[in-house]
């Protein structure tokens, strides 16, 4: 089963210092790119995150501050990378909570202008959770019949999720092979930015997603509690998210 594209779609994975989307790094990246007419091109690198690599994090990835000492920081490759998916669909396994938010704040921590809400995205593991409820490495086993033997290498794991996305699609009749389709259906929410914190309600109004406010719209909650806006502008939020409150802010404002 090949997948049906209508424009080049990027598989791709991250190796980082850890698992909170604001303050950890990449120290790894591998993107796959599958164009319309089946030819593959694959990049992969190794980033230095300028911070120490934490032990725990190590365990997972195998990856050390030794390992990449001499490799560039992804304010050096940024602009490789965003050129890399311009134009393309993005798919990864838990990409839509993790990879795309913390893509995210690496390209604007360097100040790289990419507005990745232009993009789709297809994220395979819910498509999995939807369906069967496993890891990676049992995806792997159970859609390709194959052992993940190098899994937390963001190359092998890249390639993983390309083969169970096709394999799923074989799978389940009522999964179209339509990346449009595939990406709503692996969306559990309509998110306003990429960590979730702020999402569409069904009159298309954005919402708070946590916290005292949950389920309140932003410009409500911006005009009874005025210093919440500096209170989340000042605390560990996503950059991302900030981008998101400000523009509401603004929006509200100039209106």
């Amino acid at each position: 089963m090949e997948l049906n594209l209508k424009k080049p779609i990027v598989f791709f994975d991250l190796e980082t210092t850890g698992i909170d989307v604001a303050t950890d790094r990449i120290v790894e990246i591998s993107l796959l790119k599958i164009n319309p007419d089946g030819k593959e091109e694959t990049k992969t690198m190794r980033i230095n995150p300028e911070m120490p690599i934490p032990q725990q994090a190590t365990e997972v990835h195998g990856i050390t501050d030794e390992d990449v000492k001499n490799e560039p920081s992804f304010n050096i490759v940024a602009k490789d990378v965003a050129k890399f998916i311009s134009g393309c669909d993005l798919a990864g396994y838990n990409s839509n909570k993790f990879d795309i938010p913390l893509l995210a704040e690496e390209f604007l921590r360097v100040g790289v202008d990419i507005d990745l809400k232009k993009h789709r995205f297809v994220d395979v593991q819910v498509i999995f959770h939807k369906m069967e409820q496993r890891t990676l490495s049992a995806a792997y086993k159970f859609y390709c019949e194959k052992n993940l033997d190098d899994a937390h290498s963001a190359e092998a794991d890249t390639k993983a999720t390309y083969e169970i996305l096709k394999a799923q699609i074989e799978r389940y009749n009522d999964l179209n092979n339509d990346i449009e389709e595939l990406s709503k259906f692996s969306s559990h929410n309509k998110n306003a930015d990429f960590a979730g914190r702020i999402v569409f309600n069904d009159k298309g109004e954005e919402v708070f997603n946590f916290g005292k406010y949950k389920g309140q719209t932003v410009e409500s909650v911006l005009e009874k509690d005025q210093g919440y806006f500096g209170w989340m502008l000042n605390s560990d939020f996503p950059l991302y998210t900030k981008k998101v409150l400000t523009a509401i802010k603004l929006r509200k404002f100039n209106s």
